[in-house]
């Protein structure tokens, strides 16, 4: 009897102590997650950006080459002997200054003998004229003196015309480019001397694809730099090809820039180029870096405040944006965020929707993101 009450004993013992454990079990789980349920996800710093209505001045962006506006390979008329180059490397001339004398000597002494059969001719002609008067010369002894005079007068200007030949003068003011002649050198008929520049005034070649070429106008204002931020140099429309490439589908353009007296732009010079369209007023935009695309759309996370008993927070909201024109660093908002909204600029990558958030302007985004 003894016996069978200890190990009724034992047995009650034993369901008590599985009881417990899994009791102490259901607890501490109930508890842990009272814990996660009521701890406050700590605060994420970000930057924040206000989405605003501006005035949108809307641009295309194209790619160009400069070159001058009279720009020329000089080269000589006529083969000959390089007897003086008058022009060191980027040296100034002004129209009609004289570059490189090839040797005339030869044509210098026909010279001679030419003008003194003109002078001769004249001669003839003047004391035929007056025998004619007098009755004693005929018609056919003044045709001929006449004819004589006209030949002398053409030999002449025609050796005139092959000494002003060997005399390489420029053709425009402008500047000269490296020599690529020497003193004593021959050189044949269309032998290049040096390329020669007018620096003051540049045209701009690029191209516009087709979709976009209704938008563009002669006369319409350019902007061109070295590099997209740096826009510096003004100018406009001049001409549009009446033509679609059909290999490339692009349209080739040509502007003018108003002044490169500085003679920073040369030409060659890769350029960037933004065709300026009408501004348009009341445009909702944010910087770029406030957009995050994903597999379903473009999307950004706004700033709301939340009350949290008796304190109010700053939370994120996700909301989906439908994104259009961009601009520099900014992005225009066609749907989905409204002018004063904040929105997260930077520091989303760590944001899930509804977390807190704690905003540092430390770095004012929205300054960098209006640069160009």
């Amino acid at each position: 009897m003894k016996r069978r009450l200890v190990v009724t004993l034992v047995f009650v013992l034993a369901i008590g102590l599985c009881a417990g454990l899994v009791w102490f079990n259901f607890f501490r789980d109930k508890m842990i997650a009272q814990f996660f349920a009521n701890m406050q996800r700590p605060a994420q710093t970000v930057s924040s950006a206000e989405a605003k209505a501006t005035t949108w001045t809307p641009g295309i962006m194209a790619i160009g080459s400069a070159r001058a506006v009279n720009g020329v390979e000089l080269a000589v008329e006529m083969g000959g002997v390089v007897k003086e180059i008058r022009f060191k490397a980027n040296q100034h001339f002004n129209e009609g200054d004289l570059v490189v004398q090839l040797d005339d000597s030869v044509e210098r002494a026909d010279l001679v003998d030419a003008q003194a059969a003109v002078k001769l001719s004249e001669a003839n002609l003047e004391r035929s004229t007056a025998l004619r008067q007098r009755g004693f010369d005929t018609q056919a002894a003044f045709d001929q003196v006449t004819a004589q005079l006209a030949t002398a007068r053409s030999r002449l200007q025609r050796i005139q015309a092959v000494i002003d030949q060997k005399a390489l003068k420029a053709p425009f003011s402008g500047t000269i480019g490296i020599p690529r002649i020497n003193p004593g050198q021959y050189l044949q008929a269309g032998a290049v001397v040096a390329t020669y520049q007018n620096l003051q005034s540049m045209k701009v070649d690029f191209t516009v694809p087709e979709q976009m070429i209704s938008k563009v106008k002669v006369g319409q204002p350019v902007r061109f730099g070295v590099t997209e931020n740096d826009l510096s140099k003004v100018g406009k429309i001049i001409g549009i090809d009446p033509r679609v490439d059909p290999q490339t589908r692009l349209v080739s353009v040509q502007a003018l820039i108003d002044d490169n007296k500085d003679e920073s732009i040369i030409p060659g010079q890769f350029l960037r180029v933004r065709i300026e369209l009408p501004q348009e007023p009341n445009i909702v935009s944010v910087p770029q870096t406030a957009v995050i695309s994903s597999l379903y759309g473009d999307y950004v996370y706004t700033i709301e405040e939340q009350k949290a008993g008796e304190k109010t927070q700053q939370i994120v909201k996700q909301v989906f944006v439908k994104a259009g024109r961009r601009e520099g660093k900014m992005v225009e908002i066609v749907s989905g965020v409204a002018a004063g909204q904040k929105v997260v600029a930077s520091g989303q990558n760590k944001l899930t929707a509804g977390a807190p958030v704690r905003i540092d302007n430390t770095i004012d985004i929205t300054q960098l993101a209006s640069g160009r």
